[in-house]
């Protein structure tokens, strides 16, 4: 069966038991022998738009794959929380929806599901995980850190003046994402083409200043250094994960070792010369390693 592109897709809408209208995208075969459908957290202030196309395509041929908006965000009604528990529970409750509605095509229940969190995204995927570890049968880490380590309370002035302005250039876009290289800088701008370019009619709303104030809040929280914290992700039993760029300067490369060294099953993937939008640049590797694992033996 021929996909459409994750840039044609229709915007989709469920309505979920805590109030909210979730706003999402839905790719990937439907029948009921795809296996487990794979949902998607974006990054600090991103929406349904913000994927790079041509990794969704890649991830689809094989399962399901969902990109929702969480609550307060982009397409979704609500107000967007200021800690990452919250947004937890809020992206429980759209799977919930979604699963109810029948749209997993698992039959009774939400689960379990395969989560993949990027960024922002993946401190989310991370409590869920905890939260509610029947949910979630593997578990994919981009650009990720644990709650409470060291050196994370914040980012760098230059990053979050990059990312963090009520206005932000495709400069300081490529500058975060992407390195310094003409390789990494020519693909920035390829992944720039796809996310601005090639969808030009029902674009999703964009994220709210109010967004960026509350997700910023919630990154702050989680990065205030407290090593007990680190302690809780040795709960996590499933197959982990962990991926970065090798010069990511919002959430440092050495952050995944020290997840990867705190999980039970976590195996660890550093990709060369790129940064925190490593998954965009290398999307074709990214996407094969991703099908390799949620497709590997326990």
């Amino acid at each position: 069966m021929e996909l459409n592109s994750y840039s044609d897709l229709p915007n989709q809408r469920v309505k979920a038991a805590n109030g909210i209208d979730y706003a999402y995208r839905d790719t990937g075969p439907t029948n009921v022998g795809a296996g487990v459908p794979l949902i998607l957290l974006q990054h600090f202030r991103g929406n349904l738009d913000n994927w790079d196309p041509a990794l969704i395509d890649a991830l689809a041929p094989a399962r399901r794959v969902i990109a929702f908006d969480n609550a307060g965000v982009g397409g979704s009604t609500g107000t967007t929380p200021n800690t990452v528990d919250r947004m937890a529970h809020d992206a429980i409750a759209f799977v919930e929806a979604i699963g109810a509605s029948g749209a997993l095509g698992l039959g009774q229940g939400p689960g379990p599901v395969d989560v993949l969190g990027f960024s922002l995204g993946s401190f989310v995927a991370q409590q869920i995980a905890l939260t509610r570890p029947a949910l979630v049968r593997r578990l994919v880490l981009a650009s990720s850190a644990p709650q409470g380590a060291d050196g994370m309370h914040g980012w760098a002035p230059e990053v979050i003046g990059a990312v963090g302005n009520p206005e932000t250039s495709p400069e300081e876009y490529l500058s975060v994402f992407f390195t310094g290289s003409p390789a990494s800088l020519g693909a920035g701008r390829q992944t720039l083409q796809r996310i601005y370019g090639a969808r030009s009619e029902d674009r999703d709303t964009a994220t709210a200043w109010a967004t960026r104030e509350a997700q910023y809040d919630a990154v702050c929280t989680w990065g205030i250094p407290d090593h007990a914290k680190l302690q809780r992700i040795g709960c996590l039993r499933m197959p982990v994960f962990v991926a970065n760029g090798d010069s990511d300067p919002m959430i440092l490369p050495h952050y995944s070792h020290l997840l990867a060294g705190l999980i039970p099953q976590a195996r660890v993937k550093i990709y060369p010369d790129s940064a925190h939008g490593f998954l965009f640049q290398h999307h074709a590797e990214f996407a094969a390693d991703v099908d390799a694992f949620l497709g590997g033996p326990r």
